[in-house]
């Protein structure tokens, strides 16, 4: 009998998926949390992800209205911003989500982002993507932990992955600012900005390889 030859498929680089990460800033302005948010995603961008941030704290989206269509339709019916914001959500490989502390909890504008996302949660959207999240508070225990336990327990409610920062290994990026530029000063907020960015990258690179 002739021996058997093993086949080898070699796969096309220009075929294979880049994973991307995308942060989702919901500060009403320029500031600390977007500071933060670049931190991690330039951690991410050096761990080989193709990274995007997206201002949803400066786009129009208006907060769920309990209307029930997307129950009838399959997608929100309320026309603003979000269904640019909703398409970039469902593409990414990995996410990111950072607020500013408002009340111990996620800024309004990022809590009706997460509230119309209702038909990602129907069709298991999010699934198995990895997400981590950052806070910024007016003072070190001003509320960032509390933040971060909102995004990670929408996270959980989409069914997704998720991670803290690496190394420092706490809830995720936690960051001290009052003036829009304090974050920038924060040299331990930043190290866990950039913690959280290589964890992500690192897992869901892990997860789509």
């Amino acid at each position: 009998m002739c021996p058997r030859k093993s086949i080898r498929i070699k796969i096309p680089k220009n075929n294979m998926h880049t994973m991307k990460i995308i942060g989702f800033v919901s500060s009403p302005r320029d500031g600390n949390t977007k500071n933060l948010t670049e931190h991690a995603l330039d951690a991410a961008k050096a761990a080989g992800a193709e990274t995007q941030l997206i201002h949803i704290g400066k786009m129009n989206i208006s907060p769920c209205k309990a209307c029930d269509a997307c129950k009838k339709t399959g997608t929100c019916i309320i026309e603003d911003d979000f269904q640019e914001a909703e398409k970039s959500l469902s593409k990414a490989d990995g996410i990111i989500f950072a607020s500013p502390v408002y009340f111990g909890t996620v800024s309004a504008q990022m809590k009706a982002f997460m509230d119309r996302t209702r038909t990602l949660r129907r069709k298991s959207i999010l699934k198995d993507k990895v997400g981590g999240a950052i806070a910024v508070g007016a003072s070190r225990n001003g509320g960032q932990e509390t933040t971060i336990r909102q995004i990670h327990n929408f996270y959980l409610i989409q069914e997704m992955i998720v991670v803290s920062d690496t190394k420092t290994a706490h809830y995720g990026g936690t960051g001290v600012g009052g003036a829009p530029d304090d974050a920038s000063k924060d040299e331990f907020g930043i190290e866990t900005a950039k913690n959280l960015g290589t964890h992500v990258a690192e897992l869901t690179k892990k997860l789509i390889h």
